[in-house]
């Protein structure tokens, strides 16, 4: 038997199927999904725009799309190697808590330098330090769903964590509206928000443990296994995988831009601009929390999860294309509304399905969520990459081309999850 092989027969012995969740952990893993996100969303909805015309580069759009993907490419190598470090760690602390502790404590400093920077290169390095950190947060979280949540309630709990991150969502606008003045605080609040609840998690959490004597010789092989997971050999895990790139897609075609398209289709100044974003992301709120709750709840009764993630990324494809065609606000928060019930059901569903098709749930579960959060972290860099063209097209500021693109992404991971077999 190889070391590999030893490895993951003697990590399979650990615990079997986790134990009953207590409501007092799901709430304090929700209560940190929510501050993660708050660290991670206030940025990208409307604090990196308003410091980039602070700032002032001569084409905000380009400076903009810089920013976001340099973060989102070191993101993007965060998420399975520090899913795959924490695979593999036996501190004293545990194999989880010690990646949420250090992950918040380094995202708040990366945020702090965002906020003071005064040009774009300075913004682009505290950014890329803050989305390195905060995305080796979320790779470690996620592993906690398979390691603590019995299969019975994770639709449950999914639906919980996706309550979090639309609430996330709601203070990151609302904290964009009322620090706009004070770039400092407009970040590292966001950053404190997610240090104080993840250490409240950490306090909460009854992690695994892996003995020393159990965990194999550092080898680059095994590192660089972190990336991937073979779609030939476990296609469920590949089509799940391209099902949430799509709609990340989607989602990352309008929250990017939405200071920008308020501003060029609706003709709002920056203020009036953030008020409106603000007003939708409450809108969106009560859609995600009404939608995502009652379809966790579906989902755990009947045992199935693809159609409800198909029917979510149809409804969500609508909201893109009524943003596609709105030229008033009533439309804006119209297509606000379908969006996010469109979000609630997809995200209140779509991690228990992952969870459920996850190659190997013991020996792997943070590598290979973090390979399943790069479908997350990808988007964060091509959307931006993309969208310029798009928005070029027919003379500049076509947004119409952008959401009708988004549209079709939507349309694409509604597909996508029908070719997973091995969930019902």
């Amino acid at each position: 038997m190889s070391t590999t092989d030893a490895y993951r027969k003697s990590r399979l012995s650990l615990r079997d199927e986790p134990r009953h969740a207590s409501p007092g952990f799901l709430a304090a893993l929700t209560l940190a999904h929510f501050g993660m996100w708050v660290a991670l969303l206030t940025p990208a909805i409307a604090a990196l725009q308003l410091k980039i015309n602070a700032i002032g580069p001569a084409d905000r759009e380009t400076s903009l799309s810089l920013v976001l993907g340099l973060g989102a490419v070191l993101g993007l190598l965060a998420n399975p190697v520090f899913g795959h470090l924490s695979d593999r760690t036996t501190a004293r602390l545990g194999m989880r808590r010690p990646w949420l502790i250090g992950g918040a404590t380094a995202a708040l400093g990366g945020l702090a330098l965002t906020g003071a920077a005064n040009s774009v290169v300075t913004l682009a390095i505290g950014w890329c330090v803050a989305s390195l950190a905060l995305n080796a947060l979320l790779a470690t979280m996620l592993a906690l769903l398979p390691d603590q949540v019995p299969a019975g309630q994770r639709g449950t709990a999914s639906a919980l964590m996706a309550v979090g991150q639309a609430l996330a969502a709601g203070a990151g606008a609302g904290i964009a509206n009322g620090l706009a003045g004070t770039p400092v605080a407009m970040f590292a609040v966001p950053g404190v928000i997610a240090l104080v609840t993840v250490l409240v998690l950490a306090a909460r959490l009854d992690d695994r443990r892996l003995d020393p004597a159990d965990r194999p010789p550092p080898a680059l092989r095994e590192l660089a296994r972190s990336f991937r997971v073979d779609p030939r050999r476990y296609p469920d895990f590949g089509w799940a995988w391209v099902s949430r790139f799509m709609i990340f897609m989607a989602i990352y075609s309008v929250l990017t831009y939405q200071v920008f398209y308020l501003d060029a289709r609706m003709g709002l100044t920056e203020q009036e601009a953030t008020r409106a974003i603000l007003t939708g992301v409450l809108v969106q709120i009560v859609a995600v929390v009404a939608s995502g709750n009652l379809v966790g709840w579906l989902s755990d009764r009947l045992g199935r999860r693809r159609i409800f993630v198909c029917v979510s990324a149809l409804i969500a494809a609508t909201g893109l294309l009524t943003l596609a065609v709105a030229w008033n606000m009533p439309q804006f928060y119209l297509a606000m509304v379908l969006t996010g019930l469109g979000q609630g059901t997809y995200f209140a569903v779509d991690l228990a399905l992952v969870t459920d098709v996850l190659p190997n749930r013991w020996a792997d579960a943070g590598k290979d969520l973090g390979v399943m959060n790069v479908a997350n972290t990808l988007p964060q860099s091509l959307a931006p990459a993309i969208a310029p063209p798009l928005l070029a097209i027919g003379g500049g500021g076509n947004y119409t081309m952008l959401f009708l693109t988004g549209a079709l992404f939507a349309l694409l991971a509604g597909l996508s999850v029908l070719r997973v077999k091995g969930a019902r």
